[in-house]
């Protein structure tokens, strides 16, 4: 049988392709852009013939109707990283949490620590070949369609073709379900904020860019600061960018010509990601672009190959950092708010690179000003994300502090000089009394 014969075999109703799950399996969702809300859907309605099943995945978009109370009896959620569409549920015990850096979720599977019955995926049409794309999020989700029992794809006219280890063939696929619908979009709608919130990120991001070279090597997230501070690399020259993720805010920059990938020493003159988030407009700049190639997590996070590149400099943020060092950036107090992700996984591997720049990012204050994120010591039940030995730039609207190889009285100072004026008599008086200055 040839693979297009097989794959017209495979064509069922969502209805028909959710026929395959039972009682009590483990069920991967395929997360980011890339939830596969039909086959979701479909689950979901089942959900009084279905019990005790585990649902896993990392962040994902949309509902997470799977998580409301109501569902308890037939699925609980287990999140490796925690979106706002499944932190009630895990703050208030119906759903659980792993904390784990991304890098290693991948092994979990081939081990057999994790094992996983289904697998709902989203994917491109196939190609000439047989080929499906696993298109905005290539991250954990190969892992996961490589060793589950049952792979189920939601084939999309809708998902682009993103190059690089990111195909699935249709032979390793069970049952399929087309669906001609949007992709799922990440788009942050908010107010715009007040103009004084405006210059804090403003300067953050410049004060970044100051110690970012030309022919660097960037990991930027998605948020405030990381699109602050591509709004001022315009006049820098022969960026590259290896990254977990990336959004919008890249497109301009390599429209411009600021990001060429040249000079990069690991896989030169292509960008390397394992997914995306953002609009329609980045899916189609990915779509069969050959300067975009992805990689699962395992490949793309591991900080032996993140190393590899010369100049790496890897940006993440902070809730909270103490006087020593400790970054607090997946937990507020007890609540558990996001994850590991792939912080810790950069940031060593930019400290390893040749000329490399491991930089954690956050404005000075919270709440409106009235409290110090920079603080004297993590909030109570806080977790420390990133150790004090792993942090070497500090960056916030005052300046960048560099700890790295410093001693506590030298860390304790730099912090306070880049710490919001107003507490850094505060600050200061602390550290007296403990001794540290």
């Amino acid at each position: 049988m040839s693979w297009a014969e097989s794959y017209k075999s495979k064509v069922t109703s969502p209805f028909g392709a959710a026929k395959l799950l039972n009682s009590g399996d483990r069920i991967y969702i395929h997360p980011g852009c890339a939830v596969p809300e039909v086959l979701v859907d479909a689950m979901v309605q089942r959900a009084n013939e279905l019990f005790n099943c585990e649902v896993i995945h990392i962040l994902s978009l949309g509902k997470a109707a799977y998580a409301q109370p109501e569902m308890l009896p037939h699925f609980r959620h287990t999140a490796f990283f925690i979106g706002p569409n499944t932190r009630d549920a895990v703050n208030q015990g119906r759903a659980d949490f792993v904390p784990v850096y991304l890098s290693e979720i991948p092994q979990l599977f081939y081990s057999g620590e994790i094992k996983i019955d289904v697998a709902l995926i989203h994917v491109s049409p196939p190609d000439e070949h047989g080929f499906c794309s696993f298109g905005v999020g290539i991250e954990t989700t190969k892992a996961a369609t490589e060793i589950a029992r049952v792979v189920i794809a939601q084939v999309n006219p809708n998902m682009p073709r993103a190059l690089g280890d990111s195909f699935i063939h249709i032979s390793k696929i069970h049952r399929v379900v087309e669906a001609d619908v949007p992709i799922m979009e990440f788009v942050q709608v908010e107010p715009d904020p007040p103009a004084d919130e405006l210059e804090v990120y403003r300067r953050i991001g410049q004060n970044i860019a100051g110690i970012i070279e030309n022919g660097s090597t960037l990991q930027l997230g998605i948020g405030k600061i990381p699109d602050a501070v591509l709004t001022s690399l315009g006049e820098k020259k022969d960026l590259g960018i290896h990254t977990e993720m990336f959004s919008d805010g890249i497109i301009r920059l390599v429209e411009n010509g600021v990001i060429t990938n040249e000079k990069k020493t690991l896989h030169p003159g292509k960008i390397v990601a394992s997914f995306v988030l953002g609009s329609r407009k980045l899916f189609d700049f990915i779509d069969n672009n050959p300067i975009a190639e992805f990689h699962p997590s395992q490949y793309v996070n591991d900080p032996f190959v993140i190393s590899q590149n010369k100049k790496m400099v890897a940006l993440n943020s902070a809730l909270q950092i103490d006087l020593t060092g400790q970054v607090c950036a997946d937990s507020i107090g007890y609540t558990f708010y996001s994850g590991f992700g792939g912080q810790v996984d950069f940031m060593r591997g930019a400290a390893r690179s040749e000329g490399g720049k491991p930089i954690m990012a956050l404005p000075s204050t919270a709440k409106d000003g009235t409290v110090s994120r920079i603080a004297t010591h993590l909030a109570e039940g806080a977790g420390v994300t990133t150790s004090r030995g792993d942090v070497h730039y500090v960056a916030t609207e005052f300046g960048v502090a560099n700890l790295h190889g410093k001693k506590i009285s030298e860390r304790v100072k730099s912090l306070i000089g880049i710490a919001h004026p107003k507490f850094r008599d505060e600050l200061t008086h602390f550290a007296k009394q403990k001794c540290w200055v």
